[in-house]
């Protein structure tokens, strides 16, 4: 049976590195028919934010990524750890450790300016058992486990054989003073205890899994598969983190992205078909993934790709769809939304000028709203067309008389005017676009003069009408 696990810490936000790792072991569980369980490890209390671990639970039930259990929480399993803690001290794979902070930053200290490796020197690993024992009933402690000095080998799907020497790694801490497990215990208790058969997870966790792997034999267990993705890069190649860019999920979502278009990107950050194909519905991903296409190399986060496939999944979207996801943004703008239908067909107006939800609110807000600005280097323009006020006067007469007010009418209406009047169409459709949205540029002109309709289009042109006589005195 196959099962993975996302095991967050509740730190703050999602890193968009964080989403790929849940996504990656989402589609892998979905595409193996397998189960998908979601594991918040807060038994760091110093560094837990409190509030965080329900923000991502939101934030992943937001990108469609369903947990097929109830969310474990760490914190709640203290008693576990401590009784498998416990038998690493009764089987001699695991200590004591009475040192004080003081001590262990003094020895660092003294090992950098060394040039040595800052490592725990095993000063308590030569306690007695019954030495250790007896200072446990008046001191603080530590419990750290024993790292063998020998070569420790696993296998990564993606990586292939890894090895790391004993002597690089720490004897690694796995319960703390306050009794509360580190991530190295609690990880591999709980990935055993949950039947975890694959971990999933980012590179920068590749050089704690000798830890795990000992700790597995420890136990007597056997340890699950490892597959270690690659890192995230910005595009000069350094590490993708919050110091360097916006990599909150949470801001993405905020500012206007899809999902669907989110999850696409970021499905391609380090692994790809053989294809190369780039555009995926959600059950294409599902079908075509698989971990042995994952790269070793960094992937690039690059925004503007991002906003690109963005945009893509706008204009493809269908009309409803996108007016309803769009919904948030356009509220907020203070819209009138009651009649849904005419906001879905301003939306469909714009669609294909659109890159982001939050885009939508200013280029359909002159469509619901009659008291839209003017823009004054449209309004100088018009100004500047010989004859304007009569022009416009004399179209307005026009238009009052069509019985059918329908973009094609409208069209047909407009080319015969200039034709009639010797000019060109442009300052037409020009001077009728900027009396009735107060903009240069927008949507087909025809078709949003149909969609507000005659007697408003009517009504902007004589507000027009009367800021031009104003202007031209």
């Amino acid at each position: 049976m196959i099962k993975v696990r996302f095991a967050p810490s509740p730190t703050g936000f999602l890193h968009i590195g964080g989403l790929r790792t849940a996504l990656y072991n989402y589609l892998f569980a979905r595409h193996s028919k397998g189960s998908f369980v979601l594991r918040v490890e807060d038994t760091d209390r110093a560094r837990s934010v409190e509030g965080a671990a329900e923000g991502l639970i939101e934030i992943l039930k937001w990108a469609g990524l369903e947990f097929d259990e109830v969310p474990y929480y760490q914190s709640k399993r203290i008693d576990i750890y401590k009784e498998h803690a416990e038998k690493l001290l009764q089987s001699g794979n695991a200590y004591r450790c009475f040192c004080t902070t003081e001590r262990l930053e003094g020895m660092r200290k003294e090992q950098t300016q060394n040039k040595q490796m800052p490592k725990y020197d095993g000063l308590c690993r030569k306690l007695s058992k019954e030495e250790s024992y007896d200072l446990s009933k008046t001191k603080p402690f530590t419990v750290r486990m024993i790292i063998p000095q020998e070569d420790i080998t696993f296998s990564d799907i993606i990586r292939g054989e890894v090895s790391f020497h004993g002597s690089l790694l720490d004897d690694q801490v796995i319960l703390k003073s306050d009794g509360y497990p580190t991530y190295h215990l609690a990880n591999v208790v709980d990935d055993h205890l949950m039947e975890i058969s694959h971990v999933i997870r980012g590179e920068e966790w590749l050089s704690s899994t000798p830890k795990h792997i000992v700790l597995y034999r420890y136990f007597g267990w056997q340890p699950p598969k490892f597959a270690h993705l690659s890192l995230l890069l910005n595009p000069d190649r350094s590490k993708l983190s919050k110091r360097q860019g916006d990599v909150a999920v949470e801001n993405y979502r905020d500012n206007g992205y899809l999902k669907e278009a989110l999850l696409n990107y970021v499905a391609l950050l380090g692994w790809s078909t053989e294809d190369s194909q780039q555009i995926f519905a959600k059950e294409e991903l599902i079908n075509k993934f698989t971990l042995e296409r994952c790269g070793k190399s960094g992937a690039v986060f690059d925004k503007d790709k991002l906003l690109w496939m963005n945009g893509e999944y706008i204009r493809k979207a269908a009309p409803e769809k996108l007016a309803a996801e769009a919904m948030p943004f356009i509220l907020k703008a203070g819209i009138d939304v009651s009649d849904k239908d005419y906001i879905t067909e301003c939306v469909k107006l714009e669609q294909e000028k659109v890159s982001l939800l939050s885009d939508i609110p200013h280029k359909i807000d002159f469509l619901v709203k009659n008291d839209y600005n003017i823009d004054p280097k449209a309004l100088e323009r018009v100004i500047k067309t010989p004859d304007i006020l009569n022009l416009l006067s004399d179209l307005k007469v026009r238009l009052s008389g069509l019985e059918t007010f329908g973009a094609g009418e409208i069209e047909n209406l407009f080319r015969a005017f200039a034709k009639e009047k010797c000019i060109k169409t442009s300052p037409v459709f020009h001077t009728v676009r900027v009396a009735t949205s107060g903009r240069m540029e927008g949507p087909s002109l025809f078709h949003y003069l149909e969609l507000l309709g005659k007697e408003r289009t009517l009504s902007r042109v004589d507000k027009f009408l009367v800021l031009l006589r104003e202007k031209c005195r």
